[in-house]
C-alpha cells in the first residue's frame, strides 16, 4: 500500500530553482530532506503530505493530527517510521 505521510516543514533551502526546492520536514522527530517543488508556496511551519520523498499537498495541522492518528491505530505508523529512518 502507498501512503503520503504528514510532516511539518522545518527549513526550506534556499536556491533559484522551484524543480529542487528541497525543505527539512519532521515526522513525529524523525527528519528528513524532502521535495517540496510541487508545493513551491509552502512556508516553513507548513504541514505537508509527503509520498516517496516528495511533498504532494499542503495540509492543515488538524488533518496531520487525524492523519497520524489514524495511521497510529491501525498499527502501520511504526513500519512507516522505520521505513524512514531506513532511507536516512
Amino acid at each position: 500500500m502507498c501512503l503520503a505521510i504528514p510532516g511539518k516543514i522545518l527549513e526550506i533551502k534556499k536556491n533559484d530553482e522551484t524543480v529542487f526546492l528541497i525543505g527539512k520536514v519532521t515526522f513525529s522527530g524523525v527528519t528528513k530532506n524532502i521535495n517540496l517543488s510541487l508545493v513551491p508556496e509552502a512556508k516553513i511551519g507548513d504541514h505537508v503530505l509527503v509520498h516517496v520523498g516528495v511533498a504532494v499537498s499542503i495540509i492543515n495541522e488538524e488533518e496531520a493530527e487525524k492523519t497520524l492518528n489514524f495511521l497510529q491505530g491501525t498499527g502501520d505508523l511504526d513500519e512507516l517510521f522505520d521505513d524512514l529512518i531506513k532511507d536516512k
